[in-house]
Parts: structure tokens; sequence; C-alpha cells
């Protein structure tokens, strides 16, 4: 038989809606502040595990300021994720410039994100690394809803939201037109 009973604070299984904001050295590099708070399946791992583990506890209006450990959140820098590639190894579409993000695929077929770390005469450095690996993460949380999971989430390991399992049609107008005009149709050739 389902727990009816809604839960009262932060515990495994438990649905949580948080409002946060995000500073990285006194910088705000994300927050929920103006628009929808996130939700995610507290104890199956949708977030990062240093904040994850200091929520347990917190009831609905809580606030509190947790400092994430670069080993908790998105890890230690990695040297090693960092490799050189040879520059003729890189499609002549993608922009051979530091800060530029891709998608690689490795010998393995395993799609992995990548930024481009330095472009050299005949070398790109790739980074593997994520964005914030290395950084302790400044996080000021408040806790807005709790809820019990629903079945199929607990299946999952993850809150489905409300478009999730329905299927979508569209439809449109057969009378209308569909062109490229020529700018857009010659990118989409190249």
């Amino acid at each position: 038989m389902a727990n009816t009973e809604k839960p009262t604070v932060v515990a495994d299984d438990v649905v949580v809606t948080l409002d946060y904001t995000l500073t990285v050295n006194g910088e705000v590099l994300d927050t929920t502040e103006g628009s929808e708070p996130i939700q995610f399946l507290q104890g199956h791992q949708n977030i990062i595990p240093g904040l994850e583990r200091e929520l347990y506890g917190m009831k609905i209006g809580d606030t509190r300021n947790v400092l994430v450990k670069a080993a908790e959140g998105y890890g230690e820098y990695d040297p090693e994720a960092v490799i050189d590639v040879p520059r003729s190894e890189f499609p002549p579409d993608i922009p051979l410039r530091v800060g530029v993000d891709l998608t690689v695929r490795n010998e393995s077929g395993e799609l992995l994100d990548a930024r481009i770390a330095s472009v050299g005469k005949d070398m790109v450095q790739l980074d593997f690394n994520h964005p914030l690996a290395g950084k302790d993460l400044n996080f000021a949380v408040t806790v807005v809803d709790l809820r019990n999971a629903e079945p199929e989430e607990l299946a999952h390991g993850h809150v489905h939201d409300e478009f999730e399992d329905e299927e979508l049609e569209f439809e449109f107008d057969d009378d209308e037109d569909f062109e490229l005009d020529d700018e857009e149709d010659s990118a989409k050739k190249n």
C-alpha cells in the first residue's frame, strides 16, 4: 500500500522541490530565481552528492547555505583528462576557438563532452573535465515543497514531468508551404 501521507522532511524516495542559487568564487553561475524551482528524487543521485547529503532532514520553507567541496561536486580537476589532438582531425566546420564546447565520440563509440582549452598551429588541446571540476560550490537553497514519489518515478529513479508520458501530435496546415530561404537552404546542405 502506497504512503499517502505528505512527507514532512527531505528523505530518500521523496520528491523535493528546491529553489537554489549556485555561486563559485562569489560569481552567480546558476539560479532558479525568476524561474521554476527544480524537482528531483532524493537519494537517487539526481543532484551532486555533496548537496544531496546536506538536504536530508530539511523541511518545507527551510533555507540553508551549503558549501560543496570539489570532490563531492563535479570532482577534482584531472590533468589526465586533457589531451592534444592534431588540428587535421577536426572537421572544417568546427570553430577552433578556446572555450568552444564539443561532443566527441571516443573509440568505444561513447559520447563525451569536451571544451577546447587551447589552439596551436598543429595541435588542439581538449579538456574533458566538467567546467566546474576542481571548484568548491556554494549553494543557497530553500525547500519549496515535498511529496511522495509515484511508483513509476521510484522505478525509474527520477521525477517525471507532466509531459513525459504524453504522446504529442503535431499538425500542419496542408495549405502552407514550408520552404527554406536560400541562406537556410545552403546552410542545411553544408
